[in-house]
């Protein structure tokens, strides 16, 4: 019963042996290989456009050098207060791109539109002692599990435009988000006004993941360089892409992500249904938001059942009785419909 993390599951098997076949004989080096160029090639077909791929290790190093990437003297990126590059990054991206993050409120773990456009405002061009206005990041699925509409991700990107700002979106849970909208990857990213993904494959069901994708290549030329300077440019890279390979092939990651959304939909109504549990708010992707009482906390973990206490948010701060406990449940690739019956029957 492990509900800690999607990332405490393993890689998929697919995804290993294509790693397997690929740990063989010889291939060019730091990007160049026929496997490296036919993986970019394949981003560019989902996303039904040429886009520039930079393959990186960590989710962390792909939203930090998207942000870098787009940074000027005195720069702002703004994100939702909860947002993993704000509260989960150990100052990362601040420290790669020289500039800082200002966060923004908004409901439901998503920026507010209005909320965005003030905050903006306060960081017109010429604000030579506050900074100015660079770039705007948002999380798709966000960091409590909800997702982002496509109108929603409209609103935002309507704001950046008139401001001349780059949006980002981290998409650690990118296909997560992508099967629960029912959108392609298209839809959700430049069709929408997204100019840089970060595209996780760790959190359903790679071994070590992610890629940078621009969508437009002319404004990608300095990224070689950012992403050399920061140790991410790997020389035998074909492992990376062999990862991306298998768990492209035949549409495997977005039945990986159909599963773990599934297994989600699974808990969320048991919890609804269990007495003395109840859902914190509503999520679509693969993350679970339960409050349950401390007890059943505590039978739940001494019954082998791995999840996080999690902080009551500011913006809620009676959300919690003083018998109860909030609590974060993640499902994965690898989660189980067993797994998910025998944690809602030590709720019981």
């Amino acid at each position: 019963m492990f509900f800690a993390s999607d990332n405490w599951a393993g890689a998929h098997s697919k995804v290993a042996e294509r790693l397997l076949a690929a740990s063989s004989g010889f291939a060019s080096a730091y990007g160049t290989s026929e496997l490296d160029q036919s993986v970019e090639a394949k981003f560019s077909e989902i996303f039904e456009r040429e886009v520039a791929v930079f393959f990186v290790a960590t989710g962390t190093a792909a939203n930090s050098l998207s942000l870098a990437s787009v940074q000027k003297p005195g720069g702002i990126s703004f994100c939702h207060t909860e947002a993993h590059v704000a509260e989960d990054e150990c100052g990362a991206p601040d420290f790669f791109s020289g500039a800082r993050l200002a966060t923004v409120e908004g409901a439901l773990g998503k920026i507010d539109p209005k909320a965005l456009a003030t905050k903006i405002a306060r960081f017109p061009q010429d604000a030579v002692h506050h900074g100015r206005a660079a770039a705007v990041t948002i999380t798709q699925a966000t960091e409590i599990g909800t997702v982002y509409s496509l109108a929603e991700i409209d609103a935002i990107a309507s704001i950046t435009k008139a401001n001349g700002l780059p949006l980002h979106m981290d998409g650690a849970r990118f296909a997560n988000a992508l099967v629960a909208l029912g959108a392609t990857p298209a839809e959700m990213t430049w069709k929408r006004g997204i100019d840089i993904l970060s595209f996780g494959g760790t959190k359903n069901g790679c071994w070590c993941a992610e890629a940078i994708v621009f969508f437009d290549p002319e404004k990608a030329k300095e990224m070689h360089f950012i992403r050399k300077r920061a140790a991410q440019l790997f020389s035998k890279s074909r492992f990376i892409a062999a990862q991306f390979d298998g768990y492209f092939q035949d549409g495997l990651w977005l039945d990986l992500a159909r599963h773990s959304n599934g297994m989600a939909d699974r808990l969320r109504a048991g919890l609804e249904k269990t007495r003395g549990a109840r859902l914190a708010w509503p999520t679509a992707s693969n993350e679970v938001f339960a409050i349950i009482p401390k007890s059943s906390t505590k039978a739940a973990e001494d019954k082998g059942a791995k999840f996080y206490e999690w902080p009551i948010p500011e913006s809620q701060p009676d959300l919690v009785g003083s018998d109860e406990t909030l609590i974060r449940l993640v499902t994965s690739f690898a989660t189980t419909e067993a797994d998910v019956a025998n944690f809602l029957a030590c709720l019981a």
